[in-house]
């Protein structure tokens, strides 16, 4: 229901997966690793490496590009990624190149997120690293998997989405923003309280139609508490799985890596 980067759809073995995001940017993005030949598809992508002269150390090395492995290309790609970014900002056609753009700019950036500014511009800083050999072969994995799937994307809010169609043998995953920490897609009021009200009321829908979902959340983080979701689950007969480990580096931003977040899993069967 909020697919993210797919890692559950692109995992499982499942007759038919809908694939479906609010961010418009992640829909066009998929379907074009979907629609177009995956030669095609690295073959603009380097393509617009070698056009901004960005860094490709799998090809010539740290020395090359007189930076060291352990403080990364930032420095090398600042300004040349700065250039990228701009030019996809002012970039009047939205087609595949100007995806695939958007692609390189989220290898290269900070944390390789995704973030865009209330005028609608792309504004990450630049990263630490770029298409290294472990990400070409994840990308290449993806396309082929995504090119082999019945599978279909879909944008829109998660209570626009139409469940009428679906019965006790599908299976809803849902992983919103979570309320209570932050991260690039709750900014901005991305998700707020009402969200969290409408999406546990949308749940309580699917399982008065008999249809499986499970939902990933936190219940506490850094001494903060989701009380709306300890609440709705004091009344239900949902089963809560606690998750027993921690990213404790997941992001280099994060002063107390040693605080475990209670990330839960709840499911209805």
């Amino acid at each position: 229901l909020f697919c993210g980067g797919c890692n559950v759809g692109i995992n499982i073995d499942s007759k038919r997966v809908i694939y479906n995001d609010v961010d418009e940017h992640l829909f066009y993005l998929f379907n074009t690793f979907k629609n177009l030949d995956k030669d095609v598809i690295f073959e603009l992508i380097f393509k617009i490496i070698s056009d901004y002269d960005l860094s490709l150390v799998c090809e010539h090395g740290y020395d090359y590009y007189h930076c060291e492995s352990g403080k990364g290309v930032g420095s090398y790609n600042k300004e040349r990624f700065l250039k990228l970014r701009d030019d996809f900002n002012h970039h009047k056609q939205e087609d595949y190149y100007y995806y695939l753009m958007l692609y390189v700019l989220i290898v290269y950036a900070f944390n390789n997120q995704i973030r865009f500014n209330a005028k609608g511009e792309y504004n990450l800083p630049v990263g630490k690293r770029d298409f290294n050999k472990k990400m070409q072969s994840k990308l290449s994995d993806f396309i082929d998997r995504l090119h082999r799937q019945d599978c279909r994307f879909t944008c829109m809010s998660f209570n626009e989405f139409d469940v009428s169609g679906l019965t006790n043998r599908d299976f809803v995953y849902v992983d919103p923003p979570y309320l209570i920490t932050c991260a690039t897609y709750n900014e901005q009021d991305g998700w707020n309280e009402d969200h969290e009200k409408e999406l546990l009321h949308f749940l309580d829908e699917l399982n008065s139609k008999g249809i499986r979902f499970a939902l990933s959340n936190v219940l506490r983080s850094k001494g903060k508490e989701n009380t709306i979701l300890i609440e709705w689950l004091s009344n239900k007969k949902y089963k809560t799985h606690h998750l027993d480990y921690g990213y404790s580096n997941s992001n280099y931003q994060t002063k107390d890596k040693q605080t475990k977040s209670e990330e839960v899993l709840i499911t209805n069967y």
